[in-house]
């Protein structure tokens, strides 16, 4: 009967995990520029104030993410 029950779980955690769907990955709007993240940066940060807030005491500044800040928009129709 355990065995049965771990079985059981097995194969319902197995299903859950394969149709699991990976996350998308964004384009935020500010990037965290120094000498230890280069160029264009650690670009997790959606408002100035998050990126300023990680930058502080750690000898970096923050810069607009250039592939958000040049990226092509699409033509509404």
């Amino acid at each position: 009967m355990r065995k049965l029950l771990i079985l059981i779980t097995l194969a319902a955690g197995t299903s859950v995990l394969a149709g699991a769907m990976p996350a998308a990955a964004q384009e935020y709007r500010w990037c965290l520029q120094g000498r230890q993240t280069g160029y264009p940066g650690d670009c997790n940060y959606q408002t100035r104030a998050q990126c300023m807030a990680s930058a502080s005491g750690r000898n970096a500044g923050c810069g607009i993410n250039p592939r958000a800040a040049f990226a092509q928009r699409r033509p509404r129709y």
